[in-house]
């Protein structure tokens, strides 16, 4: 491209060159509007579903007229589609492809690019290599600001759309791979242009628009090549801070190779770029100084200048639970925040699923130690522990916070919900629990209206399955307060809702409690006349838990290894159990514990014992969990429990997912062919599946 007036050229009797980016931004203006009305339509089948509820309609999550029986179908149909993606056998592995709607947004995306490059232009022919390589240069151009409206976490096309930021960096990184294809394919026609006549070393001396150019484009590799994810993840922070700096000098390159013409398509991302920014720093501004927030203070809720101080605690498993008391600011179940702290981890921010919900009155994030800012945030918890009390609460610091960003459909207008989790995962599914059980609270009782345009109350939902698999019974200390008032409350509303269903359920893979602790326990135990089928599970027809605690001794199944010397790959010598549970089987009466290092798998005994030694003694031990809460030595089997609760709905559902990358495939892959098994299309009757996934991955 030239400094030189040149948009309104015309090459091979097409269009002006200007008019090109322009045909491009009106086909993602348009996927743009679809999506965007899209989530309109969303928005409002919430609100009319929870209004339904509230009026006492007993499927209010099932459409009834032929339109939305037609909406619904197409839904359906949409989501399994996209939602599908090849696995390839490798070696005991799979390889995963990208899924079938991402891989078509970017192939449609480069569809259009290469259509807008050689429309009406010959490629063969060599007397066009000049005209082809200014029309792709035009078409380069006009990418620029839709990658950036991609980039920020601020984002407008996510905020019309309904998707969070994070949701939709994938498509940043991959529209900046099609900018890379067409600003290589237009330097490459200049260069075959001028080759023939041993003209390239010429251009470069002679021409500083060439060499501009390459510079930027050489920006431009680094910036995609940096951005893969083995590199973006080795040092997220110095990623960030040589990201930004690339893109800048990328785009003064850009400036000064490109007509004056289309700098328009410059300024806008600069634009975006400081839109962004001023955005964060105002939220920033907010919720961190006290000044802003005048009734907290004046209820004695925030003393000094900042307005969050943070208490850190360790947790078993390298976990620091870290709770910030009377936040300043308000979020939503499933929400994240960035979340800093300067005298801990300098001028490093870290996003953290927020792990309670504003009815709780606190903040609270569950933060796995592994390397970096997460470990040095659980040694300072460690080494808090035992202050002593006059220095205030334990490892109290100040704290910043960002956010809250994460935008995800409201479950309360699923029939039926699925909440899936592996490890720390729960911190991201229980608080969407809690949601759906607060909207049965607020259905129940009688102050349930709501306006329409306002925060709406009440819940359409009629089943909730909650699963969550955790390497030993260590990690269920996180939330065993929770789950317990979880089910008593729960038991408490089904008083007044009878057609309310709650299903708990936590897998134990590596337990940690094959060691001293539950070994003491099974030396006064007697075995029982007839076993369960291997399943560590609690049950009790029992109001609340702590009746339950005084007046019985509830009684729990412990698995043990056969051989208590035998060679196991657990913490501690506990044995990691890759068995899958199928809860339904009366007739499994054993569990088979496979462990590395042994020659043949070891069969688990399974001996009843007392969670409460003496019900008279003051130091009797409390159960883990609450007994409605069945807990099982094994890994879950998703397709199954997704299909038992998608056979009880009675309209839409919904399953979500947090966990490692491998489960998340796997629910993935088993909703997409549940989908098809139900075949929603094919008139059966019943209703889509929403589904929302979350890993653990930057």
């Amino acid at each position: 491209m030239s400094g030189m007036a040149m948009g309104s050229m015309s090459m091979g009797g097409t269009a002006p060159l200007i008019e090109f980016p322009k045909y491009y931004w009106a086909v993602v203006g348009t996927a743009i509007g679809t999506a965007t009305v899209i989530n309109v339509f969303n928005n409002l089948l919430y609100r009319h579903r929870l209004t339904a509820a509230r009026a006492g309609l007993s499927s209010p999550a099932k459409p009834r007229s032929w339109l939305m029986v037609s909406i619904a179908t197409t839904y359906a149909l949409t989501r399994e589609a996209s939602n599908f993606s090849l696995r390839i056998p490798y070696k005991e592995r799979f390889l995963r492809l990208p899924t079938f709607g991402r891989a078509f947004l970017i192939l449609a995306n480069i569809v259009v690019l290469l259509v807008l490059c050689f429309y009406g232009l010959d490629p063969s022919d060599r007397w066009s290599r000049e005209n082809i390589g200014y029309r792709c240069g035009f078409v380069t151009i006009a990418q620029l600001p839709l990658i950036f409206l991609l980039a920020g976490k601020n984002n407008l096309i996510g905020y019309v759309t309904g998707v969070s930021h994070e949701r939709i960096n994938w498509l940043h990184r991959w529209c900046a791979r099609c900018l890379l294809l067409t600003a290589t394919i237009h330097m490459g026609y200049f260069f075959a242009d001028w080759a023939p006549y041993n003209y390239i070393g010429t251009q470069l001396k002679e021409n500083t628009l060439v060499w501009k150019g390459i510079v930027a484009w050489a920006l431009l590799v680094w910036i995609v090549f940096s951005s893969m994810t083995p590199i973006r993840g080795w040092s997220y922070e110095i990623f960030v801070l040589q990201h930004l700096v690339s893109f800048a000098v990328m785009i003064g390159f850009i400036y000064i190779h490109t007509p004056v013409e289309v700098h328009v398509y410059i300024w806008v991302p600069v634009a975006l770029w400081w839109f962004d920014r001023v955005a964060r720093v105002s939220r920033v501004l907010y919720a961190n100084i006290s000044w802003f927030h005048l009734r907290q203070r004046k209820d004695g809720q925030m003393a000094g200048f900042w307005a969050c101080k943070a208490e850190f605690t360790p947790l078993p498993h390298n976990t620091t639970r870290i709770v910030i008391r009377n936040p300043p600011i308000s979020w939503t179940p499933g929400q994240h925040v960035f979340l800093s702290c300067h005298s801990i981890l300098p001028l490093q921010s870290h996003p953290f699923t927020v792990a309670s919900i504003p009815e709780d009155g606190k903040m609270e994030f569950l933060v796995k130690a592994e390397t970096g800012g997460t470990k040095r945030f659980f040694k300072h918890a460690e080494l808090s522990r035992g202050l002593p009390a006059e220095t205030g609460r334990p490892g109290s610091r100040t704290v910043t916070i960002e956010g809250p960003y994460g935008i995800l459909r409201p479950l309360r207008q699923f029939d039926s919900v699925v909440l899936l989790a592996g490890s720390t995962g729960a911190t991201f599914t229980l608080p969407l629990l809690r949601d759906v059980l607060q909207g049965w609270k607020e259905t129940a009782s009688s102050s349930n209206s709501s306006s329409f345009f306002g925060a709406q109350r009440g819940a359409a939902t009629r089943h909730v399955r909650f699963v969550w698999v955790v390497k030993s019974r260590g990690q269920l200390g996180w939330f065993s307060e929770q789950l317990s008032s979880i089910s008593a409350d729960f038991q408490a509303l089904q008083d007044d809702l009878k057609h309310i269903k709650l299903e708990m359920t936590v897998y134990v893979t590596c337990d940690e409690s094959f060691t001293e602790e539950h070994r003491n326990r099974l030396s006064s135990i007697t075995a029982p006349k007839e076993a369960k089928h291997g399943l560590a599970e609690i049950r009790g027809p029992t109001p609340s838990f702590d009746e339950k605690e005084k007046s019985q001794e509830p009684v729990e199944e412990i698995k043990e290894v056969g051989s208590p010397n035998a060679k196991t790959c657990g913490l501690h010598g506990a044995c990691c159990c890759k068995t899958t549970v199928d809860e339904t089987s009366p007739d499994a009466i054993q569990a088979t514990c496979t462990c590395c290092g042994l020659s043949e798998d070891k069969t688990l005994t399974t001996r009843p014992t007392s969670r409460i030694s003496s019900t008279s003694s003051s130091t009797r031990s409390k159960p883990l969990v609450h007994p409605a809460v069945a807990v099982f030595a094994g890994r879950p089997n998703p397709r199954e429990i997704i299909r038992r609760s998608l056979e009880q709905a009675w309209g839409e559902s919904a399953v979500i997912v947090c966990g490692p990358q491998g489960l998340v495939a796997d629910v993935k892959q088993d909703v997409c062919s549940l989908s098809d098994e139900r075949a929603v299309h094919k008139g059966t009757g019943a209703q889509g599946i929403y589904l929302h996934t979350e890993s653990f991955a930057y």
